[in-house]
């Protein structure tokens, strides 16, 4: 953590004054929600932590077990990409339709919403802000929201970056029906329609 915390110092970028803010992505389920204690340390250095959540968690499964299948099937050239910048390498990666294991979902999306709540909850007294991946897509104005509570001047920001997953979620799960007939009439009914 001495060296994230001193990468403002050490790195090329701040030498030439390049760089405003530094950051890492650490994702919940990378050891963040065992270690919570240790968030005091972040309260101490002045962290400021941006939590980028889902609002649909079903879309989430969608993303973490297509980013799964490709870590084995490797099918741009063999080579593994979560992230893509090109139109065509999204749609190699969204033909891969997976199946959704219906038996613990209802288990899975109360586990998520509860590990998102309990992140937010650790990191209370720490300066936070909350942002959702589909706000951010569709209201460019939250990229403002960021700048603005980093302390940072206001620039156009870009992502090379292309959305994978465009699809409606029936267009995108092996086992929709299965998976529709579960949620129907839950709390995560919602999950079905929402883009």
């Amino acid at each position: 953590m001495d060296m994230v915390y001193n990468l403002d110092y050490i790195t090329s970028a701040s030498k030439n004054q390049c760089n405003a803010a530094v950051g890492f992505k650490w994702m919940l389920n990378q050891g963040l929600m065992a270690h919570h204690e240790e968030i005091v340390e972040f309260q101490r250095k002045g962290v400021s932590v941006i939590f980028l959540l889902r609002r649909n968690f079903l879309r989430r499964i969608v993303s973490l077990l297509a980013n799964s299948y490709d870590k084995y099937a490797k099918q741009l050239n063999g080579t593994h990409k979560s992230h893509v910048p090109s139109t065509t390498e999204a749609e190699v990666l969204a033909k891969y339709k997976p199946w959704i294991k219906t038996t613990s979902l209802m288990a899975e999306l109360k586990q998520t919403e509860e590990t998102d709540a309990k992140a937010i909850e650790y990191f209370n007294n720490t300066r936070h802000i909350i942002l959702y991946y589909e706000d951010l897509l569709k209201n460019r104005t939250k990229l403002n929201d960021v700048q603005e509570f980093l302390r940072l001047p206001y620039r156009d920001l870009q992502s090379v970056q292309v959305k994978i997953h465009i699809k409606p979620l029936s267009k995108q799960i092996e086992n929709w029906k299965e998976v529709k007939d579960t949620l129907k009439g839950t709390p995560y009914q919602s999950f079905l329609l929402s883009n």
